[in-house]
């Protein structure tokens, strides 16, 4: 069995063509994708060569953590499950290439615990779903935030969540004019115009880690940063730390808890993944939209639809 599939074959390089399939074991679904998402953040790295090295990572590499799809067959322990929309976080089962993340494809198997039910309406926004449980993976832990760095994808989400959880709407930050419209419930303004001094909590969703002693001047006494971004090195003038007692957390990826806390915020009407997909382009035209996701700035989520591949 085989599949087509995006393909990192080096920096700055990407393909479009069939892999062979590990065959469905009998705990495995084989997923036939419908929809798939464009990172901004890893996939970017990835494709210009600037991700820090992780274990599994190498070329060719399939990407995409965030793809949707239904179950069509599975093996004897999971052949309840055929029919079934789902959320693929990725998968691991492509023969010749590496699959660090591995969603990127017409077609996927894994672990029938890794795909997560959604309801079949939510569609092509269901690729919104790893973001989602990124988003909240980073507020989870410790006080919601009340400043979001940045309202590109993840930071909207940030924003949506901690709206949907109850609390006071946060400030986001955004210095692309462009940038600071759809927001939904919280205010987005430029930088430069915010006077406070004094947030307790502040995450950051750009991934500008060289404003880190910006962010920091901008916290209350004991007040907490949150690193929800991708960064390579970061460094920050310790004074400024010190005279705050500034702390760092740093969000890793997201848990299966995460992304059933979202799916269940989703399903509930708790938040909305409207208006957040900007772009669909066929699988067919993945090339171009790459080239699309990574440099127009109006360009605010990329999915590809991988339905005319079947």
């Amino acid at each position: 069995m085989h599949a087509l599939a995006i393909i990192l074959a080096a920096p700055q390089r990407i393909e479009l063509r069939p892999l062979p399939l590990a065959p469905v074991a009998e705990g495995d679904v084989l997923v036939e994708i419908a929809w798939s998402g464009i990172s901004t953040g890893t996939e970017k790295l990835l494709w210009s060569g600037a991700m820090p090295p992780f274990p599994g990572m190498g070329y060719p590499l399939v990407p995409g953590y965030e793809s949707v799809g239904r179950v069509v067959d599975a093996g004897s322990l999971a052949r309840e499950r055929i029919g079934e929309w789902v959320f693929v976080p990725g998968a691991n089962c492509f023969v010749g290439a590496h699959a660090l993340f591995g969603g990127s494809a017409e077609r996927v198997v894994l672990p029938s615990a890794r795909a997560l039910r959604i309801d079949p309406a939510i569609g092509e926004r269901g690729v919104l779903l790893a973001l989602a449980a990124t988003a909240h993976h980073a507020v989870i832990g410790g006080q919601l935030p009340e400043l979001v760095i940045g309202h590109g994808i993840l930071g909207r989400l940030i924003a949506r969540l901690v709206v949907a959880l109850g609390d006071r709407p946060p400030i986001v930050w955004e210095t692309n004019p462009t940038r600071r419209a759809g927001a939904e419930g919280y205010a987005v303004i430029d930088p430069n115009l915010d006077l406070r001094r004094d947030y307790a909590t502040i995450c950051d969703a750009s991934g500008a880690g060289s404003q880190l002693d910006a962010w920091i001047s901008r916290l209350a006494r004991g007040g907490e940063i949150v690193l929800a971004g991708f960064y390579d090195k970061l460094s920050f003038a310790y004074p400024h730390a010190f005279m705050r007692e500034a702390r760092l957390r740093i969000a890793a990826e997201f848990t299966p808890e995460d992304s059933r806390a979202v799916i269940a915020l989703v399903e509930a009407g708790a938040l909305s993944l409207d208006g957040l997909v900007s772009h669909v382009r066929p699988a067919s035209e993945a090339v171009d939209a790459y080239a699309t996701a990574f440099q127009d700035p109006e360009c605010v989520k990329m999915v590809l639809d991988w339905r005319s591949a079947k």
